[in-house]
């Protein structure tokens, strides 16, 4: 097992991470910028090394700054949470070969992966479903983009193959309007990814986003860990998550789940990964795989009982797995929701100094949160400040205790999104469960009229 471990990332994962650590006896190395001088975890943190300015580019992104501060605190391993560097395959290579661990699946896995046209060929291989659409990117000629479009049925939706995090899509209605889209799109893959290639598939009108979290080490052995339903987002930006998803039979599930594992055996994958789909009348789409630890991963860890960030670090380790997929029960129901330092409504940043921080507590609440009363939220990062997660043992429990923690949830100062989620816990079609990813944003638009 390591003796050191350094985590290249900031805010609620990094403190997450550190605590997964102590857990295991492990020291961990904490990297910060200027911005997060005053950050929980820092104070905290075994050792700390300021890695430059507030600009992400100059800190979390600077694989140089990073690596440095590996060597001179000795660390044996690198974590790079999520966001950040965590999915770049040319950082996990340089990690390696700079003599470090890691803490995630291999490069070849993460490009193969990260591409999304490479990625939904493979899947195709293992015979994973996915999305109706062209099997590649999208060639140059308009009359064969014209063609595809037509033998694939409108709505089409344009993608970037490195895109993510909701950007890089273009929706497309009818065929006048789709050579000038698949064109714009590329022109901003290009700028925003350094990839301009995009491909092409089906519009789902109405889906739910469905997760598939897995877990594979070293020595050929996957598992997945149920489901979570994300389908509570706005602009492909999750807000709500929750484990297991509501209405699906339990057989439907079961049987993408298996095909993840397969997938994972396949691509000779290791780690903690998230399979994503689109789920519509009762068929599962895959569009996407994420190859590290989700922010959604509470929910499953308190259906499980499974600690995936530690997980995650004995498998790079070389352990194998502890348990086996009979051994993996699922027990009750998880909600997350996603505390945001923003106007409720218009979503607007809101950064600036809590001036109370008052978190709630109670059976079957979690709050994974690096905030604290007097606490300066920077203008420079994500604006997600913590999570509030609630378990109960059955789904009605979980909303419940969901309701009450967000009553005794206090932050001033400044703005979160706290009263949007009260509003959505007590909404008709969201307790009903099984809202579809445009469910949201109808919501918003009805409610300013």
């Amino acid at each position: 097992m390591f003796k050191k471990i350094l985590i290249a990332n900031r805010g609620e994962i990094a403190l997450r991470i550190q605590r997964a650590c102590r857990e295991l006896g492990i020291r961990a190395v904490i990297v910060y910028s200027e911005a997060d001088r005053d950050a929980k975890y820092v104070k905290l943190a075994d050792e700390a090394v300021c890695i430059g300015p507030a600009a992400s580019a100059q800190s979390y992104l600077s694989m140089p700054a990073i690596i440095a501060a590996a060597e001179v605190t000795d660390a044996e391993a690198i974590h790079p949470g999520y966001g950040f560097l965590s999915e770049n395959a040319d950082f996990a290579e340089r990690v390696q070969q700079s003599g470090f661990v890691f803490i995630g699946p291999t490069p070849e896995a993460i490009r193969v992966m990260g591409d999304k046209v490479a990625a939904k060929q493979a899947m195709i291989k293992s015979g994973v479903p996915t999305v109706p659409g062209a099997e590649g990117a999208l060639p140059d000629d308009p009359k064969e983009i014209i063609r595809q479009a037509r033998a694939i049925g409108y709505p089409v939706i344009i993608k970037a193959a490195g895109g993510g995090g909701g950007r890089g899509m273009r929706v497309v209605h009818t065929e006048a309007a789709l050579v000038h889209a698949v064109q714009t799109t590329r022109a901003e893959a290009g700028a925003a990814f350094g990839n301009p290639a995009v491909y092409m598939e089906k519009f789902l009108e109405n889906p739910r986003h469905i997760e598939i979290q897995v877990l594979a080490d070293t020595h050929r052995n996957a598992v997945w860990l149920g489901e979570r339903d994300c389908s509570m987002q706005r602009r492909h930006q999750k807000i709500i998550e929750e484990a297991p998803a509501p209405g699906i039979p339990r057989r439907v599930i079961e049987r993408i789940g298996e095909r993840c594992v397969a997938a994972c055996k396949k691509i000779g994958y290791r780690g903690a990964g998230t399979f994503e789909f689109l789920y519509e009348n009762g068929e599962f789409y895959f569009i996407e795989m994420n190859t590290r630890v989700q922010v959604e991963h509470p929910v499953t860890e308190l259906v499980t009982g499974i600690d995936i960030v530690q997980m995650q670090i004995l498998v790079a380790a070389g352990e194998k797995l502890p348990f086996t997929q009979r051994q993996i029960e699922l027990n009750g129901h998880a909600i997350e929701c996603r505390v945001n330092a923003e106007d409720p409504y218009k979503f607007t940043p809101s950064p600036g100094r809590i001036t109370m921080w008052h978190p709630p507590g109670g059976p079957g609440v979690r709050v994974d949160s690096h905030a604290y009363t007097n606490y300066f939220v920077p203008p420079n990062y994500d604006s997600m400040i913590g999570k509030i997660i609630t378990h109960g043992d059955n789904r009605d429990q979980a909303l419940a205790r969901m309701r009450t923690a967000l009553l005794e949830t206090v932050v001033e100062g400044i703005q979160t999104n706290i009263p949007l989620h009260r509003e959505l816990m007590v909404d008709a079609k969201f307790v009903e469960g099984g809202t579809s990813i445009h469910y949201l944003e109808g919501w918003m638009a009805q409610r300013k009229r």
